[in-house]
């Protein structure tokens, strides 16, 4: 509480006119005037409204996104196999594990069948713990399993509950953020609002609830919040200490609890790189959280079983390169304009250059190429050449990893969200420009500080790094559309905060001649307060028929297959198919896969392609030897992959499978000159025909309007 007074009051050498030291508020004789006790009163209760306000929000946004999901499926009310089936693709994968720990025997046989599974990947036995980021399954599995709620709660929904109300700690942890930045609550108020207002674009929780991003964005918010906290000056050593405590443990969870952790922490470390080289953070504290980052991933490591990607990955090379580069040039931050500009580029090329030394030296040791499908897919997507490589063109072909669309920033600014946060970040960005190059250019003291006087906002390291923040996450996000809710989230805080702040609201007053603290007092309230109450009139009543919008779960098809596949295939049957499909096979059923959603594998990646060549030219004989070498015993056709019509030629499954086999591609178009004619037509089409050619290999055993099952014959 006493951090949120010292926001407002304690400046330091940049209090302004319109903020009187406390020493204005002591009497001669050493007594404390009635104002400033009147004045300590005012802030406990306007901090305890503000907390109340906080969490109330935080579970008014647990409840509406927990009733949009029940109103769509009727969740309540559906089939357990129904319920199973709304987990789709990789959700489905996750959960089968909290299902799998909460079914076992015991707790330490679960375990064990996730360190020695050999029901997810055929012919193989694999490490779950390693491969996965499902420690998240492990704790609330037994955490389901020792509490006394088994009789009052089904494990599902334990399960979902649990989510819904992560996005409680989500809200808290953003209202917070705004509210530290700006000095006051209102601004937490309005960024969550934002948030809820926005719900499409900045999550989908409600409909993908075991995503692993589900799981991580809430403690990314939280570590945000906790270095928008130490980042503020004057904190007492022991304020310091408890709070990198809370951004370790933050950033801990956040890596745990997703695969994509080392490439967002990577995003944050140049953010926290390129402010520490115009000067704009406190070099020690910087220090402290490139440490942080790396001891926070590599005890994930130690708990992922020593998993080698994330010992390989770019985050630890390059913290350890600006550490190492750091202590090589001691006087980075002294001399002149030039001096230091030149100084400035040599550190970066230093810095690069390590990253890549260290990081190849560090994968050519652990023979690591886990990730390499990532950097092929950034390689063709930004434009290095054309790729036929099947892993790269899938990524691609996706919408989600495409560009993100247009119609994106109209629903954005549907409510003023995208305008405000344009001006805010215009307004910093200027500002903060201005700010890095008189750092640069050594100005004396006396100087610099009465210029900080025209700048305040900028020259705060905690308002400096939610603008880099916001920078860099958001041409990640105009990259790939997937990224977008670690963008738009932060967006809520960040306009949210420019609309409340003294600082940003003096600094444009003072630009344009208009400044007084009393306008500036008026302004930053009044325009805010007319936003939320534009923002109810507008989307109130939407929600409220969104929240009396009934549906219901409907998937005849798969709920028949899965029925099937329980009632007619043995326990130990191993089944091939697309990867989104077998997710649910494993989860619904317990049956044992070829391949998965979980990409992050080379030897997964081949597997699948092979497994894929069902969907392709090829002869009988050349799939059933594919199928038989991973043991396959039945196998899934679908036939909205057989006959895409959802992506544009040269995207579609069978199109990529074509190009990667050196085959021209179905339907009217352009061919690359070096693509021939397959031999064999496509066996997904051909096999339905029942030729002796197929049929001595694959016998039709269940049949649907979207799905064929083939059983595989057993030559010896």
């Amino acid at each position: 509480m006493t951090t949120i007074r010292q926001r407002r009051v304690g400046k330091g050498t940049e209090a302004s006119e319109d903020q009187p030291s406390e020493e204005r508020n002591v009497k001669p004789d050493g007594k404390i005037l009635s104002d400033h006790t009147g004045g300590k009163l005012w802030n406990f209760l306007s901090i305890s409204v503000g907390g109340i306000t906080a969490i109330s929000l935080g579970l008014l946004t647990s409840v509406y996104v927990a009733t949009l999901h029940e109103n769509d499926l009727w969740f309540s009310n559906i089939k357990e196999v129904e319920r199973e089936i709304s987990f789709r693709t990789e959700c489905g994968l996750y959960y089968s594990y909290y299902k799998q720990l909460i079914e076992a025997a015991s707790i330490q046989q679960g375990l064990h069948g996730l360190v020695y599974d050999n029901k997810t990947e055929s012919v193989r036995t694999i490490n779950i713990l390693e491969r996965m980021n499902v420690y998240q399954e492990v704790f609330l599995s037994i955490l389901y399993r020792i509490l006394p709620i088994q009789q009052y709660l089904e494990p599902v929904y334990f399960y979902i509950y649990t989510l819904f109300g992560l996005q409680a700690v989500y809200v808290i942890a953003l209202y917070v953020t705004s509210w530290l930045l700006s000095g006051t609550w209102l601004s937490g108020l309005l960024a969550a609002c934002w948030y809820i207002t926005n719900r499409v674009d900045t999550t989908r929780v409600e409909f993908t609830i075991p995503l692993r991003e589900n799981w991580a964005l809430p403690f990314f918010a939280v570590q945000i919040a906790a270095i928008t906290y130490l980042l503020r000056t004057h904190l007492q050593p022991v304020q310091e200490r408890l709070t990198l405590m809370a951004v370790f443990i933050a950033t801990f969870l956040f890596s745990l609890t997703w695969q994509f952790n080392q490439f967002m922490m990577l995003i944050q470390a140049l953010a926290l790189f390129i402010l520490d080289c115009f000067d704009m953070l406190p070099t020690a504290k910087v220090t402290w959280l490139y440490i942080i980052q790396i001891s926070g991933l590599l005890l994930v490591c130690v708990l992922q079983f020593f998993n080698s990607m994330i010992l390989g990955s770019l985050l630890i090379s390059f913290n350890a390169s600006v550490l190492i580069a750091r202590t090589i040039q001691k006087n980075l931050k002294k001399g002149g304009l030039l001096n230091r500009l030149g100084k400035l580029v040599l550190h970066v090329l230093l810095v690069l250059c390590c990253t890549l030394l260290i990081n190849k030296f560090i994968k050519k040791i652990l023979n690591l190429e886990s990730d390499e499908h990532i950097f092929k897919f950034l390689k063709a997507k930004f434009g290095f050449g054309a790729t036929r490589d099947f892993d790269a063109n899938l990524y691609l072909c996706e919408e989600a990893f495409g560009l993100l669309p247009l119609n994106t920033f109209s629903r954005l600014s549907d409510t003023l969200l995208f305008y405000v946060y344009i001006f805010v970040l215009f307004l910093m960005t200027v500002a903060a420009v201005i700010v890095a190059f008189r750092n640069l250019s050594g100005s004396n003291q006396v100087q610099l500080m009465e210029k900080m006087e025209e700048c305040t906002v900028t020259l705060k390291p905690d308002a400096a790094y939610n603008l880099i923040h916001t920078v860099l996450f958001g041409c990640l996000a105009l990259s790939t559309m997937r990224m977008k809710y670690l963008w738009t989230s932060h967006m809520c805080v960040f306009a949210s905060f420019g609309l409340c702040s003294t600082e940003v609201w003096k600094l444009l007053l003072k630009g344009i001649h208009l400044y007084t603290s009393q306008r500036t007092h008026v302004i930053k309230y009044s325009i805010p307060i007319i936003t939320l109450l534009y923002i109810s009139y507008k989307f109130w009543p939407g929600i409220m028929d969104e929240l009396s919008e009934l549906r219901e779960f409907y998937d005849p098809d798969t709920v028949e297959l899965m029925n099937w596949i329980k009632s007619n295939t043995p326990n130990t049957a191993v089944f091939a198919g697309s990867m989104q499909l077998l997710a649910g096979v494993k989860l619904c059923t317990g049956r044992t896969l070829t391949n998965h959603p979980h990409y992050e594998d080379k030897n997964l990646r081949e597997r699948t392609k092979q497994i894929y060549q069902i969907y392709a030219k090829r002869s009988p004989e050349d799939v059933y030897r594919i199928l038989r070498s991973f043991g396959t015993d039945y196998v899934i056709l679908e036939d909205s992959i057989c006959y895409e019509r959802r992506h544009s030629r040269g995207c579609r499954l069978r199109d990529l499978l074509d190009t990667a086999n050196g085959h021209i591609m179905d339907g009217l178009g352009e061919n690359e000159p070096d693509l021939k004619p397959s031999l064999y037509p496509r066996f997904c089409e051909e096999i339905k025909k029942n030729l002796p050619s197929y049929t001595i290999h694959f016998t039709r055993v269940f049949q649907n309007k979207t799905f064929h099952v083939y059983k595989l014959a057993k030559h010896k």
